[in-house]
């Protein structure tokens, strides 16, 4: 057998997914990050007229179509108060290519890049892919991102760092101060952030802010989807935006990797995006009284938790054995340290199901730590 490219042994496969590839069929399922609710009906029904006038037969533009990025500017003129060019933006396969030609357009061999830790497991995947050091910076008690840390942590050799809020997997949201900071890291140190927005909607103390509202330069690059705004995991349509300049190059690599995003799915998100929201601001508040109904559980159980103010995350403190214990119970959950060394200690659990198979869960997970204190 050939040999494989050092840079794919320098990754393995996401943790997050092999603790939900071994759960059993009958298990209570917590650890994937995926919207409960249907794809609201005004989206899938574009995409099967889009399908059905055969206007989707061929390629888009690279970039997507035109009418899918006017749609894409005026959420962000909406909702971050920020004029985008319509020709700055590239749809994508989802967040995750967003991320992936975002640091693969920006990151040499041996450049640094800072994300948080524990944080998204692709940020250092995606880094070592590029040829990049990964720098994970660890988190304040209350799990947000301290910008005086990225700062203490920013070197020659930094090509970027990645903030994301509301965050997975932690549910922390970043304060208006404290994305104010990153803004200015970003001006100051002429260093990009990259800025991982994809859970923005789903905020339930305070507002979501970006960086790009904030920045003096062309030092941002926003990620953003509408994976999980608008329960569309599976439709695998994302976009990023940022300067001219930077939009040319991560172009390239994503017209190499994809040439364009899934057609279909380009005329689903424009539905997603200019039709009613009502639909998010619902999904929102369902949320929200999960977060609560979860936060009480794990108090019953004598589990500390900082409070997630956003996305559909909790993470618990968690004694040794707690994981595997509750996996034993069928109940998944994921282990702090699959997202990252500052993880250990920790579980992560996703409140992105039913009320009802939240309070079964969480009378398990009270047993479970009973039984390994």
């Amino acid at each position: 057998m050939t040999g494989f490219s050092a840079r794919v042994e320098r990754i393995s496969i996401s943790g997050i997914r092999e603790v939900f590839e071994a759960a059993g069929e009958d298990a209570i399922n917590l650890g994937l990050g995926q919207p409960d609710f249907p794809t609201p009906e005004h989206v899938r029904d574009a995409a099967v007229d889009a399908i059905e006038s055969g206007v989707v037969d061929g390629y888009t533009s690279n970039k997507g179509t035109e009418s899918l990025r006017e749609a894409i500017a005026a959420k962000h003129e909406r909702d971050q108060g920020v004029a985008v060019d319509p020709g700055d933006v590239i749809a994508t396969a989802g967040g995750s290519e967003a991320l992936h030609v975002a640091i693969e357009a920006h990151v040499d061999a041996g450049d640094e890049v800072i994300f948080p830790d524990p944080g998204f497991v692709s940020y250092d995947a995606l880094t070592k892919l590029a040829g990049g050091d990964p720098t994970p910076v660890p988190l304040r008690d209350d799990l947000t991102l301290d910008p005086e840390t990225v700062e203490e942590h920013i070197t020659d050799d930094t090509a970027a760092f990645v903030v994301n809020s509301p965050a997975n997997p932690t549910g922390a949201v970043a304060s208006e101060d404290d994305v104010r900071e990153f803004a200015r890291i970003a001006d100051e140190h002429d260093v990009l952030c990259i800025s991982d927005e994809v859970y923005e909607h789903f905020v339930f103390d305070g507002a979501h802010h970006s960086p790009m509202e904030y920045a003096e330069s062309d030092n941002v690059v926003v990620v953003n989807a509408c994976s999980k705004a608008y329960s569309m995991t599976g439709w695998r349509l994302g976009w990023v935006t940022g300067s001219t300049e930077r939009v040319d190059r991560m172009l390239r690599v994503h017209q190499y990797a994809q040439a364009c995003a899934s057609a279909p799915s380009q005329y689903a998100a424009e539905a997603a995006l200019t039709g009613p929201q009502g639909v998010v601001d619902e999904m929102r508040d369902s949320y929200e009284r999960r977060r609560d109904l979860v936060l009480d559980g794990l108090a019953d159980a004598g589990l500390e938790c900082p409070t997630p103010q956003g996305a559909f995350y909790a993470m618990p403190k968690v004694p040794d054995g707690f994981v595997d214990e509750c996996i034993d119970r069928g109940v998944v959950v994921v282990p702090g340290e699959a997202f990252g060394e500052h993880g250990e200690g920790y579980a992560r659990l996703s409140y992105a199901t039913d009320e009802e198979s939240l309070d079964d869960a969480l009378e398990i997970m009270a047993e479970a730590a009973d039984a390994v204190r």
